[in-house]
C-alpha cells in the first residue's frame, strides 16, 4: 500500500497543479473582460462629460464598442490557443508519467523473475550435488540425480544466454550470418533433443515437412523454435497437445506452434513481444520466465525476413505463426 501511494503521489501533485492553472486562467480571463468593460464604460462617461453632442457620443460609443469587441476576440483567441497548448502539454506529460510507471513495473518484474530464475536452478543443482556427496546411492539413482543437475544447469545457461542476447540486441551489436541449409532437419533435431532431455508430460506432435531449405543463422535460429516451444509448454496444462508445424505454402515458409493453454486476450497479443513484458503480475504469476523469450524471437524473425503473429487456437489456446519469405 505504501509503495502504491509513493508511485501515485507525483501524478496526484500534477493533477493539483493542472487544476490550479485552469482556475488561475479562468480568473485571468474574467478579470480581463471586466477590465475591458470598465475601460469602455469610463471612456463613454468621459465623452458625456466633455459636453459633446448626442450624435458624437453615439459615434464614439460605437467606436469604443467595436474596439471592445476586438479586444474580447483577441483575448478569446489567445485564451483558446493557450488552452490548446496547455491540454497538449498535459496529455504529453501524462503519457510520460504512464511510460515511466510501466517501465518501473517492467524493471521490478524483471528483477523479481531473474532473481527467481537464477536462484531456483542453482538451489536445485546444489541440493542434487549435496545428495550425491552425503549419501550412498545406487548407480541408477546417481545417474538420475546427475541428469536432474544437468537439467538445472541447462536452465541456468539458457537464462544467461537470453539475457546476453537481449543485451546485444538492445545495443545493436548482434548480427546474423545466414547460410542455406535443410531447416526441416535442423528443427527436428533441435526439438527431438529438447524433448528427450526434459521428458515433458505434454502430448507433443512434430508435423515437419521434409527438405525445406532456406538461409538461416545456425547459431540463433534454434532460439526461435525453442523459445516458442518452451512458451507453449509453460502456459499449457499437463497432458495437453502441443503441435509444431513447419511447411511450405504458396511460396512462403510457415512455422507454427499450437498449444491448448490459457490463450491470450487481444491486448496482450502485440504487447508480449516487448522486452520484459509478461502477462499478469510477477508476484502472483506461477510460470517461469523473464519476459525476454518472445522479444528475442520477434527480433530474430525480423532478421530472417519473416513476420510473427498470434492467433486463437480452437477450441482453446494460442497459435504462434511465423511466415518467412522463401
Amino acid at each position: 500500500m505504501h509503495q502504491t501511494s509513493n508511485k501515485s503521489r507525483p501524478l496526484f501533485i500534477f493533477y493539483i497543479l493542472v487544476a490550479y492553472v485552469f482556475v488561475q486562467f479562468a480568473w485571468w480571463t474574467y478579470s480581463m473582460f471586466q477590465l475591458n468593460n470598465e475601460i469602455s464604460y469610463l471612456k463613454t462617461e468621459l465623452n458625456l462629460l466633455k459636453g459633446e453632442s448626442a450624435e458624437e457620443v453615439i459615434i464614439k460609443g460605437n467606436e469604443i464598442n467595436e474596439k471592445l469587441q476586438k479586444r474580447w476576440l483577441m483575448i478569446s483567441s489567445e485564451g483558446a490557443f493557450f488552452i490548446a497548448l496547455l491540454l497538449l502539454g498535459i496529455v504529453q506529460i501524462r503519457k510520460t508519467f504512464k511510460k515511466e510507471k510501466e517501465l518501473a513495473n517492467q524493471q521490478k518484474n524483471f528483477l523479481l523473475s531473474v532473481t527467481h530464475e537464477l536462484k531456483s536452478p542453482i538451489a536445485s543443482a546444489k541440493l542434487q550435488l549435496q545428495t550425491l556427496e552425503k549419501r550412498e546411492l545406487s548407480r541408477d539413482k546417481q545417474l538420475e540425480i546427475i541428469k536432474n543437475a544437468i537439467h538445472d544447469t541447462e536452465r541456468l545457461n539458457n537464462l544467461v544466454e537470453n539475457i546476453l542476447l537481449a543485451a546485444k540486441i538492445e545495443n545493436n551489436v548482434y548480427s546474423v550470418n545466414k547460410e542455406k541449409c535443410n531447416v526441416s532437419e535442423y528443427i527436428t533435431e533441435s526439438l527431438t533433443k529438447t524433448i528427450q532431455s526434459f521428458n515433458y508430460s505434454h502430448l507433443i506432435k512434430l508435423d515437419i515437412e521434409p527438405n525445406i531449405f532456406m538461409a538461416i543463422d545456425k547459431t540463433s535460429f534454434p532460439s526461435i523454435v525453442l523459445n516458442l516451444f518452451e512458451n507453449a509448454i509453460k502456459y499449457s496444462p499437463q497432458n495437453s497437445r502441443i503441435t509444431v508445424v513447419f511447411k511450405k505454402q504458396n511460396q512462403k515458409i510457415i512455422l507454427q506452434v499450437l498449444d491448448e493453454g490459457v490463450g491470450l486476450i487481444d491486448a496482450d497479443k502485440s504487447a508480449i513481444f516487448q522486452k520484459f513484458y509478461r502477462v499478469g503480475n510477477e508476484e502472483t504469476r506461477s510460470t517461469k520466465g523473464t519476459g525476454l523469450g518472445l522479444y528475442i524471437v520477434n527480433y530474430l524473425v525480423q532478421q530472417h525476413n519473416g513476420t510473427i503473429a498470434v492467433k486463437n487456437n480452437t477450441p482453446k489456446g494460442s497459435i504462434f505463426e511465423i511466415i518467412f519469405n522463401s
